[in-house]
């Protein structure tokens, strides 16, 4: 009697498993935090946290559907950087004009990518590659080598720095962005269509789905999130900053697979992947904290050997959960 009460909740699979999982380590850390740290709770801390956090929530929401085809977007980088610039130099004019070119920069590297992968059948790992390295580049001409500041005159810093019902604004378009990838996913048919992509585009191509149209929109849509990550760096450390990004693709990446998405496509979840950036979000500050009572000293480079090893952990047992090899592919265009 209890077993058939419980069953219904139990996970029915490798990824219900991991998707459980990201979420039960997510909550024993905030016990733990609260436990250990006088001010961890804090409105100041947590404010903070949704804040900067928020950027990352985006990106790994982009990353995810590109992962669930089978692909993968390193650019993503890149493109914050080049976003943050754009958005930069335009501030000035009206806070829109910097909010419109920062996220249509982004979207017009996502388009390349998408069309260089579907159109020119470039392997999204090179693609991509070559896009980040083009992204940064630009950023660096834009800029001139150094920081841009924004206008503080046309309201465009409270994109990043003002707070609506107390709770800062992007975390208020982070979680619109999840509420409608949420809705794209689960409700919509073009959402089944990414994962029928990413279980095998030959056989997706032969049950009539339009292949090229969904990857060149998957990789505007994280393209398009990159450049509004760019736009939020930019309003809220008041400048642009093009050599800021380095490392996001592979904090994107953890959070996608950390949520259960699997690296080889056709499966994964929104939540899961929101979850996932908020773990490894809060793992890093679990660390400050702990460097703050001086048990341990880590320096901010500390950050990408961690992210490092903390993927490479999850892909282990994510490829011993699912019982593929981990010499599985992990592109796919």
């Amino acid at each position: 009697m209890a077993s058939a009460i419980i069953k219904p909740f139990l996970p029915k699979s490798s990824g219900d498993l991991a998707r459980l999982g990201v979420v039960v380590a997510l909550l024993g850390l905030i016990v733990f935090g609260a436990l250990r740290y006088e001010n961890f709770l804090s409105p100041f801390n947590i404010l903070t946290f949704l804040r900067y956090n928020s950027m990352f929530a985006l990106i790994a929401l982009g990353m995810a559907f590109v992962i669930m085809t089978g692909g993968i977007d390193l650019s993503v980088g890149g493109v914050v950087a080049l976003a943050s610039v754009v958005s930069a130099l335009l501030s000035p004019y009206h806070w829109f004009a910097g909010l419109a070119g920062g996220v249509v920069a982004g979207l017009a590297v996502g388009l390349l990518n998408g069309a260089v992968i579907t159109k020119m059948r470039i392997q999204p790992f090179i693609a991509t590659l070559a896009a980040m390295l083009a992204a940064y580049g630009t950023a660096l001409l834009l800029a001139d080598n150094q920081s841009v500041s924004v206008s503080y005159d046309t309201g465009f810093t409270a994109i990043g720095q003002d707070d609506f019902l107390g709770v800062p604004i992007p975390a208020w378009i982070a979680i619109a962005a999840y509420v409608l990838g949420w809705m794209f996913l689960e409700r919509l048919s073009s959402g089944r269509h990414v994962l029928a992509i990413g279980d095998g585009e030959a056989t997706a191509a032969l049950m009539g789905l339009k292949v090229e149209r969904t990857l060149l929109g998957v990789y505007a849509c994280s393209g398009l999130l990159a450049g509004l990550s760019g736009v939020i760096l930019a309003a809220q450390f008041g400048a642009g900053q093009p050599t800021e990004g380095v490392g996001w693709e592979l904090f994107a990446i953890a959070s996608v697979v950390v949520g259960g998405t699997l690296l080889t496509g056709g499966a994964g979840s929104v939540g899961a992947t929101l979850a996932g950036a908020l773990l490894l979000g809060m793992v890093f500050n679990v660390l400050n904290f702990e460097n703050g009572l001086g048990w341990i000293s880590l320096s901010a480079y500390w950050q990408s050997v961690i992210r490092g090893l903390f993927l490479l952990i999850v892909v282990v047992l994510q490829a011993k959960l699912t019982g593929r090899g981990t010499n599985a592919p992990l592109t796919g265009s």
